[in-house]
């Protein structure tokens, strides 16, 4: 149930803002916490919304549960900016210092929510994380309705801009916070008629380049120091002269996977920004364009990038999410090396594996093949 299927009329919220579900359980006991009127015979939501014309912010973001971890994604700026925000609105609403802890999707996968609360950012809404105080705050498309957790969604708005304006509605805005948050959203939308769309993926390169956690240690957990920061003359210089060199070497090495996979090797230049680049002039015949990318601990990323939404099915096949048009997911762990990434992604993306079979292993794949006909 939503809430635009379940709010008085008066409290009816905009199209594209958030949703939220609580049991009657849950909004009865709430309730008495709360100065906002609550009809107790239909207990259909535990959120205020604002008067009409004003902004369209939760207005009383004290009902969020204390957490006992706040799980971001590992592999964006977005997932950066939205995790380190949740965590400064803990310390202000709570007076603790949470912990926090960043997933690639695959790994996401595997985490279990064990504890009795947690926020969650950046990270799809799924039905094990439909759980009493636990939260939710997320811009991708999910199928999955919660009755249990609060779910704080929008497909129009970055899951760093989502938190930040929960930061600012308890006053923990300010100047270098809404320069940044807006460069991270125009980034994380890849919002190109944006006038700072370049130096935008410039900040958002930092992530890809140096990892999450690397950059994590190196503003020691303060976001305001990522504003006009040394590194960001480093990828101005990579964007000026690599990314022209990359694409053109790009384009001309493009291996086929599948039918509507492309595979892109990479030398230099802003991975992203090529890709983007291939397939908004279709310079290649596949509708949707993969990149490889080998961590330091052995294990291979994919990342999938469409223009008409294609390629977050091939992530999903993958064990892996994101958004329709930009996605990834982290290849099984027996998958070392870039050739055999390629080889295990035209197996996986070309033939049908037989029902049941593990995917986890290279000999698993291999063992629970069944050839397309």
């Amino acid at each position: 149930m939503t809430l635009e299927n379940c709010a008085p009329s008066s409290a009816k919220r905009s199209a594209n803002t958030r949703s939220g579900w609580q049991t009657p359980a849950t909004q009865k006991r709430r309730a008495k916490r709360r100065s906002c009127p609550l009809d107790t015979d239909e207990l259909a939501f535990d959120l205020c919304w604002p008067d009409a014309g004003s902004t369209d912010i939760l207005a009383d973001v004290k009902v969020l549960p204390r957490p006992e971890v706040i799980l971001t994604h590992e592999s964006d700026l977005d997932g950066l900016v939205a995790g380190l925000l949740l965590q400064r609105l803990a310390r202000h609403l709570f007076g603790a210092e949470i912990p926090l802890e960043a997933f690639h999707y695959n790994n996401w996968r595997l985490r279990e929510p064990r504890e009795k609360s947690g926020w969650v950012c950046d990270l799809s809404f799924e039905t094990r994380l439909d759980k009493a105080d636990w939260v939710v705050i997320d811009h991708h498309a999910t199928e999955a309705q919660p009755k249990n957790a609060l779910f704080i969604h929008d497909l129009g708005k970055s899951a760093g801009l989502l938190c930040y304006e929960l930061c600012k509605e308890q006053g923990l805005g300010s100047p270098e916070l809404d320069r940044l948050v807006h460069l991270s959203n125009v980034a994380d939308l890849f919002l190109e008629e944006d006038p700072d769309f370049v130096p935008a993926n410039d900040y958002a390169n930092l992530v890809k380049t140096y990892n999450f956690w690397n950059l994590h240690a190196l503003i020691e957990g303060q976001l305001e120091r990522l504003l006009n920061h040394p590194l960001l003359e480093v990828m101005a210089v990579k964007r000026r002269i690599e990314d022209p060199m990359g694409l053109e070497w790009s384009k001309a090495n493009v291996q086929e996977i599948s039918a509507t996979v492309g595979y892109v090797d990479t030398v230099v230049g802003n991975t992203n920004l090529i890709v983007h680049q291939l397939l908004e002039k279709q310079a290649t015949k596949y509708p949707i364009l993969m990149t490889l990318f080998r961590k330091a601990n052995n294990t291979v990323v994919v990342s999938l990038r469409s223009r008409n939404g294609e390629a977050l099915k091939v992530a999903e096949k993958l064990q892996g999410g994101g958004h329709a048009n930009a996605c990834g997911a982290t290849l099984p762990r027996s998958v070392k090396n870039i050739p055999d990434a390629i080889d295990y992604l035209r197996f996986v993306l070309e033939v049908s594996p037989k029902k049941d079979a593990p995917l986890n292993s290279l000999e698993g794949l291999f063992a629970g093949l069944e050839i397309k006909s």
